[in-house]
């Protein structure tokens, strides 16, 4: 199958004619759309056995309507021609076990290397699938646990900012008095300023900007427990992006723990 709706959109608004109609025209007469042998499962599930490699990735994803899909792709294609190898509707591990197994079993033992989340279905969808393959937890996976754990003291330290402002707000009005609440040197208010720090905490210090720099720096001065919870993610992505070799990244994370 080769359809092409973005393009059919282009040369529609090109040629000053319905895009749409012309994406239709394409599907159903241009294209082998109707004589694609995968056409009647399609919305379940597509599998391309031939893009299997030695490197695997899994992942889920969504699609139209919020619908979860499992996605299987060849790493060496690097996103390009032949990357997905499989692509099942949900996230069960059964009915991912049950599209992948029609893989050829020769192929499925080429595979040694397979990126994935933490999920268990996931797990073990490759362990039965791909027998001769390593399980390998995506960095990014890791180190969002970590950035997450760091948001939750951010919000936590901001309902305590945002009950302390309703707080003062019912006092001032009790007492006949208009409410002003402190103002930073960045021209944020204490709940401005947690709410405001969520992107920069996410990064690394030499990406910030001057702004987020001086965020950061007010940030860290009134919640230092928060600054410490920073630290230590990073720390954590200091050993993916610095270490060269596992031997290296096992001794860091060792002293990171």
């Amino acid at each position: 199958m080769d359809n092409h709706p973005i393009s059919c959109y282009h040369l529609g608004h090109y040629f000053q004619i319905d895009g749409k109609q012309l994406q239709e025209q394409y599907k159903e007469h241009i294209s082998d759309y109707s004589s694609w042998d995968q056409k009647g499962h399609a919305d379940d599930w597509m599998l391309f056995a031939n893009n299997v490699s030695p490197r695997l990735s899994i992942d889920e994803t969504a699609l139209s309507n919020g619908e979860l899909y499992t996605v299987v792709t060849n790493k060496e294609a690097k996103g390009r021609k032949g990357a997905i190898v499989a692509m099942i509707k949900g996230t069960v591990a059964e009915n991912i076990i049950s599209v992948l197994k029609k893989i050829p079993e020769r192929l499925r033992k080429r595979v040694r290397e397979v990126t994935m989340d933490m999920a268990a279905n996931m797990q073990l969808a490759i362990k039965r699938c791909f027998v001769n393959a390593h399980r390998v937890i995506d960095r990014f996976h890791v180190q969002k646990l970590a950035y997450d754990a760091v948001q939750e003291v951010r919000i936590k330290y901001r309902w305590k900012a945002i009950d302390a402002e309703n707080e003062d707000i019912a006092t001032a009005k009790k007492n006949k008095a208009t409410y002003q609440p402190e103002v930073l040197a960045n021209g944020d208010t204490l709940k401005q300023l947690l709410a405001r720090s969520r992107y920069l905490l996410f990064k690394h210090p030499s990406k910030w900007t001057s702004n987020q720099e001086l965020r950061a720096a007010l940030l860290f001065q009134r919640y230092p427990k928060l600054k410490n919870a920073y630290d230590i993610a990073q720390k954590l992505g200091d050993i993916f992006r610095l270490c060269k070799s596992k031997e290296q990244a096992f001794k860091r994370l060792a002293i990171w723990v």
